[in-house]
């Protein structure tokens, strides 16, 4: 299985790029994973409504630019579906049964995804009605890809 996520933002800070990498090398055994950091528009501070939709559509044409055409579009939104850990691992279960071996994973900038993104995706999943930095997100969508596969495999780990 393919597995991308595509994001806006680059890592900056050591513990998270550390984390990422450490989650990357554990998926090895399990997917193939890809990362695409992509630029996060420039916001003024006092933006108005009109600047922060505009910054969102921007960065939502750059994210669906990076999106294969046959992926399994599974965009990380507040509005989307929660699902425990093993319900997360049947989903993914289920996409491989159904032949789905591209998934991809978007993540949005401080604003979130624009409508074009939306609408792009096959399915909104949410870990929390809170909202998250998109870094600290990045990391917790790895950790929970990593548990899926481990429940998958009934290796130990999830708990």
């Amino acid at each position: 299985m393919n597995v991308s996520i595509i994001c806006i933002g680059k890592l900056k800070e050591t513990y998270w790029t550390d984390a990422v990498k450490e989650y990357s090398k554990r998926l090895g055994k399990y997917c193939t994973l890809s990362i695409n950091e992509l630029k996060e528009e420039r916001l003024p501070d006092h933006a108005s409504v009109a600047q922060e939709i505009a910054v969102k559509q921007e960065e939502g044409k750059s994210l669906l630019k990076q999106i294969k055409a046959n992926a399994f579009v599974i965009a990380l939104e507040i509005q989307g579906k929660n699902l425990s850990s093993e319900d997360f691992a049947k989903k993914i279960e289920q996409l491989a049964l159904e032949g789905k071996s591209e998934i991809a994973f978007i993540i949005g900038g401080s604003l979130g995804l624009s409508d074009e993104v939306l609408e792009r995706a096959d399915y909104g999943l949410s870990f929390s009605k809170m909202t998250f930095p998109h870094q600290m997100m990045r990391v917790i969508l790895l950790e929970q890809i990593y548990r899926c596969f481990k429940i998958n495999k009934n290796e130990t780990y999830h708990k």
